[in-house]
């Protein structure tokens, strides 16, 4: 968390209100950024969506217009409209006020012009704790949106003793995996998948593009009336059960993503489970540790245990609220242990990922993981999602993990994305030391992916996985044998 006074530095470094320095030259340009284009969406990046509610505290807003294929139009000058709900402010990068209009429908907002393609801001925090949302609008673009977590101000900050920053001693596989949880909702619709005219199995194709894991998420009683799937029940024990057999039959690996909900948990919704609703901490904790172990010792009597667990899913702003929200850190960090101790109670030896998605905002990165480890939660994987609609742009991305990696010295994972697949693999193992661990990419089996088209037939863009597979797992496609 930043003082006032380095209100004054931001100033420096950026020029005044939404001005940019000259375009500069990256790597990734050709990847992510194109001269001009069609524009579709509008980007916002928050550098951090947790600060403390003491009226100075701030954090610096991106925005940036963006095509069908979130590439950056560097030649944009659209004006755009930032509206807050809650208490903070949006000011100008060097700490000024910016023009303020009215709505038609009577609402304010702050106003600023792209220069270069960009617009550089800060959020500065108010004085009441809570939920702040910012939300940017040009035009009949898509919008961008944040939602910030202030804190009270008597948050207690922690840093890690040099004890505690030990580096992980389990082995922890090199991955190139996929998230297909979907995958019994679109079969039982009548969905198939196809690859050169023939109807294939869809793990099945992954694995022969060099694909060596899949991730499922599991929700406590998705089948509740308001839960993941009402009386349906996917995503609970019994079908990821089923996944499990089919992912050891197709011979890959499993990572286990523990919700902890009944629902979709993320940095803006972590609902506590039904069946939990009523209890005190210390048996929410117990809850948490036994329900672990049961799913666990279910996988492992079928003969397909995890090869890796998430203990949570983008947790940056806690799980299991209020309880575990970030603004009660230890009791989100009793929370994590219970995890972790759920785990460790039935292999010591899977390796536990915790998962912020937080790709490209190293401060909140830093601030989580300090906090949390200075509060005893031991883990073996840093987890990150990367979303360039939030979490900034490919540079920010491969400096957050740089920092995150030589800070730690623990293995990471970019565990969700789906944009620029090859560029994302080669930023993490390129990692220093082999701590790069990966990747997963969040529902390839959709079109939107450009994996399949809307036929749910194999597209060309395969062959970057198969590049990617030959690369970095020593992978052989099939296909490609077969073509000799």
């Amino acid at each position: 968390m930043k003082t006032v006074k380095s209100l004054c530095l931001i100033a420096i470094l950026l020029t005044s209100g939404c001005q940019e320095p000259a375009p500069f030259v990256s790597e990734f340009d050709s990847a992510s950024r194109v001269a001009s284009g069609k524009p579709v969406s509008v980007m916002l990046t928050s550098y951090s969506t947790t600060l403390l509610a003491d009226g100075s505290d701030h954090t610096r807003l991106r925005i940036a217009v963006t095509d069908s294929l979130d590439r950056e139009i560097t030649t944009a000058s659209h004006p755009v409209h930032l509206y807050v709900t809650g208490n903070g402010r949006v000011a100008a990068a060097d700490g000024s006020e910016l023009p303020h209009q009215t709505d038609s429908t009577g609402q304010e907002y702050a106003l600023c012009r792209l220069q270069h393609g960009i617009c550089n801001l800060l959020f500065i925090t108010g004085t009441d704790p809570g939920k702040v949302r910012i939300e940017a609008k040009s035009e009949d673009l898509w919008p961008g949106g944040h939602e910030i977590h202030t804190l009270p101000t008597d948050f207690t900050m922690m840093k890690p003793e040099p004890g505690q920053l030990l580096p992980t001693v389990k082995s922890v596989d090199r991955m190139v995996g996929a998230d297909i949880s979907f995958l019994p909702q679109l079969e039982d619709r009548g969905t198939t998948f196809s690859e050169k005219g023939v109807k294939k199995d869809a793990i099945g194709i992954l694995q022969s593009h060099g694909f060596n894991y899949i991730r499922l998420r599991i929700f406590v009683d998705p089948g509740h009336e308001k839960g993941y799937s009402p009386g349906k029940g996917y995503c609970g024990l019994d079908s990821t059960l089923s996944m499990a057999r089919r992912i050891r039959e197709a011979g890959m690996k499993l990572l286990l993503n523990f919700h902890y909900s009944d629902y979709w948990a993320d940095p803006q919704q972590q609902y506590i489970p039904h069946r939990w609703a009523e209890l005190d901490f210390e048996t929410l904790k117990d809850s948490v540790k036994a329900y672990t172990t049961n799913v666990l010792l279910a996988l492992e009597r079928q003969g397909t245990p995890p090869a890796m667990v998430q203990v949570g899913n983008e947790i940056n702003h806690g799980m299991l609220w209020p309880d575990g929200h970030i603004s009660q850190p230890d009791q989100l960090a009793g929370l994590l242990k219970a995890g972790v101790e759920g785990v460790v109670a039935i292999n010591p030896g899977i390796p536990v990922m915790m998962h912020i998605a937080l790709g490209g905002q190293n401060e909140e990165a830093v601030f989580w993981l300090d906090n949390m480890i200075a509060r005893g939660v031991t883990f073996d994987v840093i987890g990150l999602s990367y979303y360039p609609r939030w979490h900034g742009t490919l540079e920010d991305l491969k400096a957050n993990l740089l920092d995150l990696a030589n800070r730690y010295h623990k293995p990471l994972n970019v565990v969700e994305y789906s944009n620029y697949k090859k560029e994302v693999h080669d930023i993490v193992f390129g990692l220093p030391d082999e701590l790069g661990k990966g990747a997963c990419i969040w529902e390839p089996l959709n079109w939107r992916s450009g994996l399949f088209n809307q036929n749910e037939e194999v597209t060309d863009l395969f062959s970057v996985y198969d590049e990617i597979g030959a690369k970095y797992l020593n992978f052989t496609c099939i296909d490609r044998q077969s073509d000799r």
